[in-house]
């Protein structure tokens, strides 16, 4: 265990070298797969939570009140950023594969979700990917992840509603459910 630790868990102040405890940890992966990183991936996306608090805390602007939803909410952002880089590199790919002969793809296996709700995630728009996985694999409250995306609960809500309806029809469509 690293020493300085001076509260654990959600405190309002972060004050030891490592802001996340193994607990966090496990939970921002959570959110990071669904979004869409792969494994390999992980450790490199907790290491970003983990520097981005640690960058709020060198500016001097205080550790966020709730910890925990304040490190779900970067890590979904940051699977959304790894999601979007991944639709420009298919493009780029499939332009460039538009100039010489086909080729067969590789598919990423995510390993966590099975491949149609993959799939279904992979369709919804990027803010109601982001509350499903904020809601459903980081287990934030409607109120929390209103808050700590800057929207009113009501857009929470909403956006919310609409994914989980896409993402119901999608499964029907696929033959799923």
């Amino acid at each position: 265990m690293l020493r300085g630790r001076t509260r654990r868990g959600r405190g309002p102040h972060v004050t030891d070298d490592d802001p996340l405890d193994a607990a966090q940890e496990r939970r921002v992966r959570a959110v990071l797969a669904p979004g869409g990183v792969p494994q390999a991936d992980l450790p490199d996306g907790v290491q970003q939570v983990r520097l981005r608090l640690l960058e709020r805390a060198a500016s001097g602007r205080d550790a966020p009140r709730d910890v925990w939803a304040w490190a779900a909410v970067v890590a979904s952002n940051l699977a959304m950023d790894w999601h979007r880089a991944k639709r420009r590199q298919e493009r780029l790919g499939e332009r460039l594969a538009a100039l010489r002969p086909a080729q067969a793809p590789s598919g990423e296996e995510t390993g966590v979700l099975s491949p149609a709700v993959a799939r279904g995630l992979d369709a919804l728009p990027d803010a109601q990917r982001q509350v499903v996985v904020l809601r459903f694999y980081a287990d934030l409250p409607v109120r929390s992840m209103a808050e700590q995306l800057g929207v009113p609960e009501g857009t929470a809500k909403s956006r919310l509603h609409t994914a989980v309806r896409a993402l119901r029809a999608r499964l029907h469509e696929d033959e799923v459910v």
